[in-house]
């Protein structure tokens, strides 16, 4: 489950208890990407924080099937199955269309990205790559191909948000051996009131 000790659900107490309570799923689960932060709960407030806003705010105007495709290429690109596997089952319930969620994956995988996505989307997706590998390499000119392709200015700090979420999701997983034994795949928090941190 992981290389650092795990404080499960039924063993915790206190504060972090009621933090696990805010993050449960079906039958009490937590995700091990929450389990992780146990020892440190501090941290795992500041981890549903970003996630939450990032990913989950009725604010963003993005549709949140491409913030999850953003998700599922970044973790692609830095190899962390955890959180592929996790996203690309949220995504695959957002799209409700097997077929259309396999190409998608597919395209990400082999890295054809204008055969499922439109040009918009795609550049996204191209400023997802270079900002999660070469992150030192961009220049305004990589966000003016962003706004040529007609993304605002909000819509390009969204994607921006989302790319380095998933970076330190991924780091925070490959970094202490997180794998998915025990978690239920493609939960999410599906209300925007961030105070509710339930996953279903």
């Amino acid at each position: 489950m992981s290389w650092i000790k795990i404080i499960s659900f039924e063993e915790a107490q206190g504060k972090l208890k009621k933090l696990y309570q805010k993050v449960t799923g079906p039958s009490n689960n937590v995700d091990n990407i929450m389990l992780v932060h146990g020892l440190r709960p501090h941290t795992m407030v500041g981890h549903m924080a970003l996630y939450k806003n990032v990913l989950h705010n009725s604010n963003n105007t993005l549709p949140k099937w491409y913030l999850e495709t953003i998700g599922v290429y970044v973790s692609m690109l830095n190899n962390c199955d955890y959180c592929v596997e996790h996203h690309y089952s949220g995504l695959a319930r957002l799209l409700n269309d097997d077929k259309q969620a396999s190409e998608l994956r597919k395209s990400l995988e082999t890295n054809n990205l204008s055969l499922v996505l439109n040009k918009k989307y795609e550049t996204g997706l191209v400023y997802a790559k270079q900002l999660t590998l070469k992150p030192s390499e961009l220049t305004e000119g990589d966000i003016n191909r962003l706004k040529e392709e007609e993304l605002t200015d909000g819509e390009i700090l969204e994607i921006n948000q989302v790319v380095s979420y998933f970076n330190y999701a991924n780091r925070t997983v490959l970094g202490l051996g997180v794998s998915t034994k025990g978690d239920i795949l493609g939960l999410s928090p599906n209300s925007s009131d961030d105070d509710n941190w339930n996953h279903q």
